[in-house]
């Protein structure tokens, strides 16, 4: 019986919410469309599923944060991008499970809420950049930075936000739990919103949580050389990377080496807050073992893009 190529899929925090639908009733019915299309390829393929928690978890924190009393003060970030791991973790378990019935098959699912370990000493905890949570006056913004400390900057001329730091991901705490899970036949949901960043106490080595929101395609790409995957794929709205997006010479990315996915980076072809982590995300699993593949690609072309058929291909030698 050939072997399954084992492979690690990072969802975009918005394939959960479309067209601003903010409703859990509304997400649900995106997260079956993706429990249909995961349950599918589990048929060919060992699954673990990534995600981001971008729109997710800035909602749970503008709940925390309005309903906050000194009896009940708001959760802090940390713990949101926990609750956030349960709540899409749900979703997506409850999705895969109920196409995997539907398609007659039986197959474990089990999400992971997943500890990412990050360095205390990151450069990205003295230069906060991911914007979090809801837009504020500049008045109210001056409150929040004298009451709870928080760094606020402006965004786009649409107010003000919290940013937090985005450090790099070093190990994942469960990693080897993750493998036993993938190797039992188990399709299983881990890294959700990047991981929980945790930080290690310099005798004890015990672990601590830490306010930060780490990359997904990152934390995922992490994961993937962990539990040895073949292929690492991030999925987000287009179908390619491209050179010279949304102009008249856009042009796209199939089939590349590292080297050339190297140079298209080097001349800052990518946004940084969009394309740029996706690309150098798949091009860094690429370069880390011969025949690693790593693909962005969108929902609707993954079927194809696992065939190595469609979407921006970065194969290492």
């Amino acid at each position: 019986m050939k072997k399954k190529s084992r492979v690690v899929i990072a969802l975009g925090g918005n394939a959960l919410q479309k067209q601003g639908e903010v409703t859990a009733e509304a997400q649900q019915k995106v997260a079956e469309k993706v429990g249909r299309l995961i349950a599918k390829l589990s048929a060919d393929y060992e699954i673990i599923v990534a995600h981001g928690n971008g729109p997710q978890v800035g909602n749970i924190l503008i709940h925390e944060e309005s309903a906050s009393t000194k009896q009940a003060p708001a959760m802090p970030l940390v713990t949101a991008v926990a609750m956030s791991q349960g709540q899409i973790g749900y979703w997506l378990t409850q999705a895969i499970d109920n196409a995997l019935i539907a398609q007659g098959k039986r197959k474990p699912v089990a999400s992971i809420i997943t500890q990412v370990i990050v360095d205390r000493k990151d450069p990205a905890f003295k230069h906060p950049s991911k914007p979090i949570g809801q837009f504020y006056d500049s008045k109210e913004a001056i409150k929040l930075i004298k009451a709870r400390g928080w760094t606020m900057k402006e965004d786009s001329g649409r107010g003000f936000r919290r940013v937090v730091p985005s450090p790099q991901p070093l190990d994942i705490v469960e990693k080897h739990e993750i493998m036993t899970l993938v190797e039992t036949g188990t399709i299983v949901i881990a890294v959700g919103g990047g991981g929980i960043p945790v930080i290690q106490t310099k005798v004890l080595k015990q672990l601590k949580g830490i306010d930060a929101v780490i990359d997904k395609d990152f934390a995922a790409e992490k994961l993937a050389e962990l539990v040895k995957a073949d292929i690492f794929v991030s999925v987000t709205a287009v179908p390619y990377a491209y050179l010279n997006y949304n102009t008249p010479s856009q042009l796209k990315l199939g089939r590349l080496t590292t080297k050339q996915a190297r140079e298209h980076i080097a001349m800052q072809h990518f946004g940084k807050g969009s394309m740029l982590p996706k690309m150098e995300a798949i091009t860094q699993f690429a370069a880390k073992g011969r025949g690693r593949i790593g693909i962005i690609t969108s929902p609707e072309q993954l079927e194809k893009a696992l065939k190595l058929e469609s979407g921006t291909i970065v194969q290492g030698k």
